[in-house]
């Protein structure tokens, strides 16, 4: 998907510029400092596993799933202002402007983008619980925490991901015509 994003960036230069200065900056950077706060939970927990700290990794994995949840709220926000904005293509498009075929592919790849990452991250949600509460029942010792490695090993490709499409999404087209 980032490889057809890019390629059809190249082709449609002036209507993706467009389509990604209808994106709220603010909600992404924010979104991003979430994320970026997240990734330090997750490796508190991932420390507090292999330190024994029972207590500490339980409140840093409820501290993620928490974080998960705010990015996942702004970004339902954020969607629905672009509905009312008439910014969904195939549901509520009403971009009538210049390139408005090239403004709804923009906005079809948005969506895919970050749809497809708020699924991964919602699946990150649920893996965070179940650790969480194999934790509270005390299921990892410094001997075995693997999970919780895994766990955080996913959470950050996902957050990694999201640093990708920052730039490609909202930032690119800031600057240009």
């Amino acid at each position: 998907m980032i490889l057809a994003y890019t390629t059809y960036r190249y082709l449609n230069p002036t209507a993706f510029a467009f389509g990604s200065r209808q994106l709220d900056v603010v909600i992404g950077g924010i979104n991003t400092g979430v994320l970026l706060l997240s990734s330090f939970t997750v490796a508190v927990s991932v420390h507090a596993a292999r330190h024994g700290q029972r207590r500490l990794l339980v409140a840093a994995l409820v501290a993620t799933i928490v974080l998960g949840l705010v990015f996942l709220g702004f970004k339902a926000h954020e969607w629905r202002h672009h509905y009312h904005e008439g910014l969904v293509p195939g549901i509520r498009f009403t971009h009538a402007g210049p390139d408005a075929a090239g403004v709804a592919l923009f906005f079809w790849l948005y969506f895919a983008l970050t749809g497809v990452h708020a699924l991964h991250l919602t699946i990150g949600i649920g893996v965070m619980a179940v650790i969480a509460t194999l934790a509270w029942r005390g299921r990892f010792t410094p001997a075995y925490h693997n999970p919780v490695e895994i766990a955080g090993l996913y959470w950050h490709f996902v957050d990694v991901v999201w640093i990708f499409l920052l730039p490609l999404l909202y930032l690119i087209g800031r600057h240009a015509p």
